[in-house]
């Protein structure tokens, strides 16, 4: 599985994943970082083959109706701490790594996971 991590999830989500065994790397690294447009994101993501992991909605509406990124986890946990946060990655990466080989929208939140198509 290999991620793009959107700006506002912690730069530590990134380190753990790796850590987790998969290929994932932050908007932070892009040419742009942080300033990064929507745009840039699903493009990057898109060239790379990478899931867009993010928490904003516009991706999600994007996705819906233009299929861009073409593979997205939102994150819809609301305000939480950091170790919650990573905490849930870390109980559901497997589940995730999973659902991805055969759907291209996966929501995750406090509660577990839910894939749409």
């Amino acid at each position: 599985m290999k991620l793009l991590i959107d700006a506002q999830l912690p730069l530590l989500l990134n380190t753990i994943l790796n850590e987790l065994g998969y290929i994932s790397v932050h908007v932070d690294s892009l040419l742009n970082g942080d300033e990064s447009s929507d745009t840039e994101i699903i493009n990057y993501a898109d060239e790379q083959k990478l899931i867009v992991v993010t928490k904003d909605s516009d991706f999600f509406y994007s996705h819906s109706l233009q299929n861009k990124p073409t593979k997205l986890l939102l994150v819809s946990t609301g305000n939480i701490k950091n170790k919650q946060l990573l905490d849930i990655f870390r109980k559901n990466h497997f589940q995730l790594s999973e659902l991805f080989k055969t759907v291209n929208f996966i929501e995750i939140n406090s509660n577990g996971i839910a894939s749409h198509e």
